[in-house]
């Protein structure tokens, strides 16, 4: 009957048969006995995976599925949907990893008995491995730090609200909301354990054996011991919610804290005051964090304790709250209740933010029900796991589940991920606030005791983050999910280094709530300055000397609403590195994206220096990607030298150190293309020698016009303009394309400008004056990121211009058309004057420049760029004759018009 609860579409239907969907669709009409669906819609439904492989074998169709294919299919049908499935196989498959005669113990039986065993036996497994959620200064989530639970590194309770299956002070599947399988919990079953009790306690609203909060003179509360009441008491306070002369839960004699010994009242009562009953909440914002306990002292110093303002609050609303402070005797039911007063909080336990919800474990353990639907997926994955390893197994899962679905997830390609790892250097504790699918701190190199901190707003991902990380490593795994701007999982954390991919461009990332946030210690980002919002949480998570590597748009290097943040991190030291990466590195692959390197400064440096590096020469020309290798050995061996020297002698085209002083002007803007000499060409005369030879041979049309062989010459030290200033002093006139004219002109193109070919467009007739171009004008389109610039000759000459074109008219007594285009065209004066918006690349003209030389020697210069430019367009003309020629064999031969002799 389970295995019906796995469905598969008539696709999947066609691949466990081998044959189309047509066959399937055929197969459905002719076959009365064929598998009714049970799932999906009308027009694409879906049919349960044990029916329908009973109906191939039965009908022989059943090809021989591979055990991989057939696992697959059952997590892709699964009737939670496939996350839910991961998640639950993930859980299994650490089990099997770490574990692995328990899990040959509990599969022997049935699947009911399967699903039954599996929680306790998985608690086991996932508490110590990604057991909670560190809170502040090491505190779990509703644990007390003396308390023993599944808390980070075993310091503290599991927490609060942790989740399906987690409860107050529970772990991970123990006193759950609606708790079964014999696990406690709140609305639980009718006759329930209570939460970490002693020797008869009963439940927190449990069924009817079990008395609930609030509970009378002879009922006993949560954490309770013999006949203990209340939540988390310590040495002098009162029950919460409980009647005045019961006494507290578990109490010690000298010292607060959880599950202590039975001498002492309950928490957060005051001096000969009765139980309050308060406005409904357990979990207010806490402002009383980690002092450590003293004795006589019963404020709770735990920021994920309870999470009181300094009251604990009751379901009882219109009464006065309690006071955090109490005395070291109990209290009696009629005494008087003293005035309100404010707890001492010790100005060391205040931590620099405070999340707004507690913080929620990625991970609890699922419940047997929960489990049941699962479990011949999970035999199956058990059974590939004993074949290809566990690790492997829930590699193949979860790449085949992203390769599926690769629109709802931002991936961080893997050697991406392997050299922002290697940027940030060995380290022992890491964070990845933004973890997606666990990709960067799976790239961290192990170390012995070493903590990975993970958190993500979508559950589902945190969860998936957390098992492949237990999976990969034997670090301690530390995952939560909420959205990491607005609440902070880790606060108290210092780590050794961050890694991260953030959201790009991302509007509501907090700005108007988080506008006296401390960790803006570099100015307060603008609202389209998200990722400027994510370099300083960055930074406040690291240990002094600690490295954060950033995966960044390349606007955030230069957009001016940034500016000032940017100039704070360059004087202070905290940018060592900005990376300008090749087109095609990660989504959006259309743009060159950055790496951020960045230091938390333990001291300000006496002269800062900021390493560039572009390696945009490294681009794949092909769907492939770029040379990830050429990439690594460029990028690790400027930044190592960098490190060890705090500067790099100039590596044309590729790094260079710059001063912090030199950045600091009105723009500060980082883009390493605009700050890097041109590349020095090492072979250019071989390799064009060569070039030649090649196009004589196969060219021969074209071989008076093939440019003579290219003689080497020193690098040249010139003075450099701009376009701009060009402009300013008169040099040149600047005309943009419109959108439309008073005349039916044919319109340039800025694909014609792209592909030499005459003017093929047309504007619509408005008022608006078309700008007409003449010969000798220079043409430059600002979309496309290609270096481009074409001088208009006599066919071209009267056509507008069109849109997202801009002209240039230069002064023929100042400046040569062809020496100023031919510059124009450098591959390195173009990626410098582009600037680079969420999709697309735009050149800014005023940017680009040229050198100042002599009117003659402009000439010179032309010369030449008329050369190669005639020789451009002989080879393009004899490209379009060599594909017509290549199409009419093709044709003729298969057509039978040419012989093949």
């Amino acid at each position: 009957m389970q295995d019906n609860a796995t469905e598969v579409t008539a696709a999947g239907i066609a691949r466990l048969a081998g044959v189309g969907r047509a066959a399937v669709s055929n197969w459905r009409r002719r076959h009365a006995d064929f598998p009714k669906p049970v799932g999906g819609t009308e027009t694409s439904p879906s049919f349960a995976l044990a029916e329908v492989e009973a109906w191939l074998r039965k009908q022989g169709k059943l090809a021989e599925v591979p055990l991989r294919e057939r696992v697959w299919q059952q997590l892709a049908g699964h009737p939670e949907g496939p996350l839910t499935a991961l998640v639950h196989t993930g859980c299994a498959l650490l089990l099997i990893h770490e574990r692995p005669t328990v899990w040959l113990d509990a599969s022997a039986g049935s699947d009911a008995r399967l699903a039954a065993m599996l929680p306790g036996a998985l608690e086991k497994v996932l508490t110590p491995r990604v057991g909670g959620v560190r809170g502040r200064r090491g505190a779990g989530v509703g644990g007390a730090s003396a308390s023993a639970g599944a808390g980070a590194s075993g310091r503290a309770g599991a927490g609060v609200a942790a989740g399906a299956g987690g409860g107050v002070n529970a772990a991970f599947g123990r006193a759950g909301v609606n708790g079964v399988f014999e696990q406690a919990g709140v609305n639980g079953p009718s006759n329930p354990p209570a939460v970490n009790a002693g020797s008869a306690p009963t439940a927190v609203n449990s069924g009817s054996a079990a008395t609930g909060v609030n509970p009378g003179p002879t009922a006993s509360g949560v954490n309770s011991g013999t006949a203990a009441a209340g939540v988390n008491s310590g040495s002098a306070a009162a029950g919460v919610n409980s009647d005045p002369v019961v006494p507290g839960v578990n109490p010690e004699s000298t010292a607060p804290g959880v599950n202590s010994t039975s001498t002492a009242p309950a928490v957060n009562s005051s001096p000969a005051a009765p139980t309050v009953n308060t406005p409904p909440t357990v979990h207010n914002d806490s402002s009383v964090h980690n002092a450590p306990p003293t004795h006589g002292e019963s404020t709770v110093h735990n920021a994920s304790a309870v999470h009181n303002r300094s009251t604990v609050h009751s379901t009882v609303p219109g009464t006065p709250a309690a006071i955090a402070d109490s005395p070291s005797t109990p209290t009696t039911p009629g005494a008087p209740t003293p005035p309100q007063t404010t707890p001492t909080i010790p100005t060391a336990s205040l931590t620099p933010t405070t999340p707004t919800t507690p913080p929620t474990p990625a991970l609890t353990t699922p419940t047997g029900p929960q489990l049941l639907p699962s479990v011949p997926l999970l035999r199956g994955a058990a059974e590939l796991a004993a074949e290809i390893g566990a690790r492997q197994t829930f590699e193949f899962l979860l790449g085949r589940h992203l390769d599926a679905n690769p629109r709802q997830y931002t991936l961080t390609p893997a050697e991406l991920a392997g050299l922002m790892a290697d940027l940030a250097g060995p380290a022992r504790t890491v964070l990845d606030p933004a973890c997606g699918t666990g990709a960067l701190l799976r790239a961290v190199d192990p170390r012995p005791g070493q903590e990975l901190y993970a958190q993500d707003s979508a559950p589902e991902l945190a969860a998936l983050s957390a098992l492949r990380l237990a999976l990969h490593s034997r670090a301690t795994v530390r995952a939560a999910v909420g959205d990491t701007l607005r609440a902070d999982a880790h606060p108290g954390l210092q780590a050794d280094a961050v890694l991260c991919h953030p959201p790009f461009n991302e509007r509501n990332w907090g700005h108007d709530e988080l506008a006296y946030d401390p960790r803006w210690e570099y100015g307060f980002p603008a609202r389209t300055e998200s990722e400027l919002a994510w370099v300083q949480h960055a930074l406040a998570r690291l240990t002094d000397g600690g490295t954060a590597v950033l995966l960044m748009p390349p606007a955030a290097a230069s957009r001016r609403s940034g500016r000032r943040i940017r100039a704070d991190l360059l004087r202070r030291g905290a940018l060592r590195a900005v990376v300008a990466l090749p087109v095609g590195a990660a989504p959006p692959y259309n743009i060159p994206l950055h790496l951020w390197v960045l230091r938390r400064p333990d001291r300000t440096p006496a002269a800062p220096e900021v390493l560039l590096v572009d390696t945009g020469r490294f681009a794949g020309e092909t769907r492939g990607g770029p040379d990830w290798e050429a990439v690594r050995e460029a990028v690790l061996d400027a930044w190592r030298a960098f490190a060890r020297e705090g500067r790099l002698a100039e590596r044309p085209g590729l790094a260079r150190s710059v001063p912090v002083i030199e950045l600091l002007d009105d723009d500060v803007d980082l883009a390493p293309a605009r700050h890097l000499p041109p590349a020095a060409v090492a072979d250019g005369a071989e390799q064009l020698t060569r070039v030649r030879e090649r196009l004589g041979e196969t060219l021969r049309l074209t071989a008076d016009l093939t440019p003579p062989p290219a003689d080497p010459a020193p690098a040249a030290r010139w003075t450099l303009t701009t376009v701009g200033e060009l402009a300013r002093g008169g040099a040149l006139v600047m005309r943009t394309g419109g959108n439309g004219g008073h005349a039916r002109v044919p319109v340039l193109t800025d694909h014609d400008v792209l592909a030499g070919t005459a003017p093929s467009g047309a504007l619509p007739e408005s008022e608006e004056e078309a700008v007409l171009t003449e010969p000798g004008d220079v043409v430059v389109p600002v979309l496309g990121g290609g270096a481009v610039a074409r001088v208009i000759d006599g066919a071209t000459g009267g056509a507008a211009l069109g849109r997202n074109l801009v002209l240039l008219r230069p002064d023929r007594t100042a400046l040569d058309p062809w020496f100023l285009a031919g510059f124009l065209r450098g591959t390195a004066n173009n990626r410098q004057a582009s600037s680079y918006a969420s999709t697309a690349t735009r050149l800014d003209v005023r940017r680009l420049h040229l050198p100042r030389l002599p009117l003659e020697e402009q000439r010179r210069y032309g010369a030449r760029f008329r050369a190669l430019d005639e020789f451009e367009r002989a080879l393009r003309h004899a490209s379009r004759l060599g594909e017509q020629l290549v199409r009419g064999m093709y044709d003729g031969l298969t057509d039978g018009t040419v012989a093949p002799d």
